[in-house]
């Protein structure tokens, strides 16, 4: 008996011995940063500016690898199933919160994976042409309960889709069309060319044509107005508290050694603090925040929950 114990305590013992080495020797090789979606989009944008300043820091290459589709569920489930050593890592967007109850029948869920950082993120924005009708938020649900209108958004399912849809349905009380399309652009061409009457996306998508007055920006779906667009007011100031935002992050499997996780969100939060990176992301009307470890899994975990409710009221689910 005795014998039996001390072998579970050395095994134990050399457990404990084991993770801070491998974290300090980690990493030791070129580190695979699996992003969800194809080439030139907002969560690649990210990962490159990231894994960019990644490498710089922890000494090895870090390779972007595009494994786009299924809405982000191919690179999520390739890396949710990789070895947990942190040598592969996922950049995703909210997609991901949303895909746990929208997609019914998917390889992964998101217990698999584990939050390393959530830095950056922008608000979903409801916006129209700036010849249209409605010049507030109040004055398009007042129009649509005695005509019913129809939005864009980048595509069935998207955060963009289930936010918009949410906040017309269970708070606004109104039953426009929704128009979804393949992919951002396609929906911000089709209101531009006065196809569609209001377009639904996350900022960055359409910063561009706000800027210029293209499009005029309705509300945003963020506790403050956001800087650069401050002539946009916020779904609150519109009587109608309702924040939904589009991140960016970093993930690993779930298993992945509490010691060089933390390596990882440290290293990561340090690249957010540099005025390089802050510059760069705000070109794409990207805001950023530092969490540790804790608070990026925290926040993670009740994005799921909060997606997923948005999903559930509003009745949709991934064919």
């Amino acid at each position: 008996m005795l014998a039996g114990r001390a072998v579970v305590l050395m095994l134990a013992l050399a457990a404990i011995a084991t993770a801070p080495a491998a974290a300090q020797t980690y990493p030791s090789r070129t580190i695979t940063l699996v992003v969800a979606f194809p080439a030139g989009g907002y969560a690649d944008s990210f990962a490159r500016i990231i894994g960019d300043r990644l490498s710089a820091r922890l000494g090895q290459p870090v390779v972007i690898e595009n494994r786009g589709g299924a809405g982000g569920n191919i690179g999520a489930a390739s890396v949710a199933h990789a070895a947990a050593d942190g040598y592969t890592l996922l950049a995703t967007t909210a997609s991901i919160a949303v895909n746990e109850t929208y997609y019914k029948n998917k390889s992964y869920s998101a217990a698999e994976l584990r939050a390393i950082a959530l830095p950056a993120g922008a608000p979903e924005t409801l916006s129209a042409l700036p010849n249209d009708g409605a010049k507030t938020l109040a004055d398009l649900v007042q129009a649509g309960r005695t005509k019913p209108f129809d939005y864009a958004s980048p595509g069935t399912g998207t955060s963009s889709h289930v936010a918009a849809a949410y906040f017309f349905k269970m708070l606004a009380k109104i039953e426009p069309l929704h128009v979804p399309f393949q992919g951002g652009a396609p929906a911000v061409n089709a209101v531009l060319g006065g196809h569609v009457e209001v377009l639904v996306g996350t900022l960055p998508g359409f910063a561009a044509q706000l800027s210029s007055g293209a499009l005029r920006g309705l509300a945003v779906a963020s506790e403050a107005r956001v800087p650069g667009f401050a002539d946009i007011p916020t779904y609150g100031e519109g009587g109608y508290p309702f924040v939904a935002e589009t991140w960016v992050g970093i993930f690993a499997p779930a298993k992945l050694d509490d010691a060089i996780a933390a390596k990882l969100n440290a290293a990561i939060n340090e690249i957010i603090n540099e005025p390089a990176t802050q510059k760069k992301l705000a070109t794409f009307s990207m805001q950023t925040r530092v969490r540790d470890l804790a608070g990026s899994e925290a926040y993670f975990r009740d994005e799921v929950a909060k997606w997923g409710k948005m999903v559930e009221a509003i009745g949709i689910v991934a064919k």
